[in-house]
């Protein structure tokens, strides 16, 4: 509603000026007809202006209203709950066991009539003659006896991988359990320039499974870092042990159904503060029961690790440790004259000699190969490595060293004093423990040699992968110094090439068979041919001839 207020001077304007008008209507102000008010107005037509006072009108007003409250609720039906449970798996456990007919004996053919007793009389003397002069023969020196049809050539027979990781890791480390028939992958990368975030595992495939998925591991085992290196358990085909980019060193048990973490370093003084390069188990000297191992453990902080199990916890416990430091390298591969005599030095591989576990040798990140000892009582660092344990030097002799990076060293299983090196620098070397320079080095040509290993069938039989995807096999028997067989191993990139083949191990237990792992995550087992596993009468004194030299350098 619009209202104007107006003064008393413009009312009576107002009304005099629509006096004449309301005689015949009514017109009401506020429900008060207005010719009540002006007959109430004295003097209304002779005096312009006068004062008056008026009732007082009042609204109620009636937009606002009193609001109550008021409390309801309401009840849903009561819940039943009911717990079902069932089990509808049952295990049964079936043997069988062939009858032994090994007492049984058939009996021989009755031949009364002579003919046959005739006849070996007869031919006797001709073979008697012939094998005497098959005993004076050389002729057949270097013939070995194969009974089973076996083949001529190498070939390809399993492509392993994990499909869930997709190519985004490389193999760091490969490992035959004690049975032969279970092998170990361990998924990381080397190409590192911060720290670790990766999510990666441990893998394996059983190649005896009938319904064996090349695509899908039968076990994967997941780590928080990348995984470096790998190593079954020498008896116990269930014991593996892992090195991870942590520095951290792990054992599982793959016999556990649940969690199969049976033990860890963890991250402490007493551990790796930088990645684990190698893990490998050794005999235990000291104890007087067979298949007692201790674990050894190498890293690029210098550090040797070597771990004991406990027999009732299952918990690994530094037991010794050693150190190499810049004071042991050969003066032309010291940085500086004004670094530290005990500064730390990475070490990249390990490997015990198969009849004398005392000794061991080593290579370096700079490129040196040194001798090594359990027992030996070296120089220590001066104080800025903390242990629970004195660390010392182990080193007890050094060889000629790499132009880079040594990457593998391996004694061989058949011969104390041969053992194999090789580099960044592209060249494999053969060395003997009795004398400074290499007896062999070969350079084949195919880029940095990542790995190399001796088979465990033939002693002048041994393998070496390349930074071009190749496989080589190098025969120790032949002429010339090339290898005997040049297999693709590495995995098809974009461009065209392969990827690098950054690590091979032989079978131990079924010698026919060598695996590589590459940089893309793909494992190939090949199966070497029989002419190349049979070993021969002359392998071990051909081997023999090449490192037992006396000569001092």
């Amino acid at each position: 509603m619009h209202c104007q207020f107006l003064s008393k001077a413009q009312i009576s304007s107002k009304l005099l000026s629509f006096q004449g008008r309301i005689q015949d209507s009514k017109v009401f102000v506020f429900g008060i007809e207005i010719t009540e008010i002006t007959n109430n107005i004295p003097n209304v037509n002779n005096k312009m202006f006068a004062d008056i006072t008026l009732e007082s009108v009042t609204f109620k007003s009636n937009w606002k209203k009193e609001r109550s409250l008021a409390s309801s609720g309401c009840q849903t039906s009561e819940l039943v709950v009911e717990e079902v449970a069932c089990q509808s798996v049952k295990y049964k456990s079936v043997k069988t066991q062939t009858e032994d007919d090994s007492d049984k004996f058939s009996g021989f053919a009755d031949d009364n009539s002579g003919h046959l007793f005739e006849f070996l009389r007869r031919v006797e003397p001709a073979m008697h003659k012939q094998l005497e002069m098959n005993v004076k023969s050389h002729a057949f020196d270097d013939y070995e006896v194969t009974w089973d049809e076996g083949s001529s050539t190498m070939s390809s027979i399993h492509k392993l991988t994990n499909a869930a990781h997709d190519g985004q890791f490389q193999i760091t480390g490969l490992s035959w359990n004690s049975t032969g028939a279970v092998i170990a992958a361990s998924y990381g990368r080397f190409d590192h320039e911060d720290w670790c975030t990766h999510k990666t595992s441990l893998c394996t495939w059983n190649l005896e499974r009938r319904n064996l998925d090349e695509n899908k591991p039968d076990t994967v085992l997941e780590v928080s870092s990348c995984l470096m290196c790998t190593a079954f358990h020498p008896s116990n085909p269930a014991l593996i042990a892992g090195g991870t980019y942590n520095g951290v060193v792990i054992v599982w048990d793959l016999s556990r159904e649940d969690d199969m973490v049976l033990t860890s370093s963890g991250i402490g003084d007493d551990s790796h503060r930088e990645p684990v390069s190698k893990v490998i188990w050794v005999p235990d000297t000291s104890s007087v029961k067979k298949n007692k191992y201790l674990l050894v453990s190498v890293s690029s902080d210098g550090k040797m690790l070597v771990w004991k199990m406990d027999r009732k916890t299952k918990q690994i416990e530094l037991h010794d440790g050693f150190v190499l430091m810049n004071m042991n390298l050969p003066t032309q591969l010291r940085k500086s004259r004004t670094m530290r005599g005990d500064k730390e030095v990475g070490v990249t591989c390990i490997s015990y000699n198969n009849e004398n576990k005392d000794s061991f040798i080593i290579g370096s990140e700079p490129g040196a190969v040194f001798k090594c000892s359990m027992s030996a009582n070296g120089e220590q660092p001066a104080g800025n490595i903390i242990s629970s344990i004195q660390l010392k030097s182990p080193v007890t002799f050094t060889y000629a060293h790499h132009y880079g990076p040594v990457y593998s060293a391996e004694f061989s299983p058949f011969h104390r004093n041969a053992f194999l090196t090789s580099s960044m620098d592209q060249t494999l070397r053969l060395y003997s423990m009795l004398q400074k320079q290499p007896i062999m080095t070969l350079e084949p040509g195919e880029g940095v040699i990542y790995s190399t290993k001796w088979s465990f069938s033939r002693p002048a039989l041994f393998a070496a992968t390349t930074d071009t995807g190749l496989l080589l096999l190098y025969d120790l028997t032949q002429n010339q110094p090339v290898p005997v067989y040049k297999l693709e191993a590495g995995g098809l990139m974009g461009n065209n090439a392969r990827a690098p083949v950054l690590t091979c191990q032989f079978n131990q237990h079924q010698n026919n068979l060598i695996a590589t792992g590459d940089a893309m995550g793909c494992i190939q087992v090949f199966r070497i041919s029989d002419s190349l596993k049979t070993p021969l009468s002359r392998d071990l004194e051909i081997l023999g001839d090449l490192v037992d030299i006396t000569t001092e350098s």
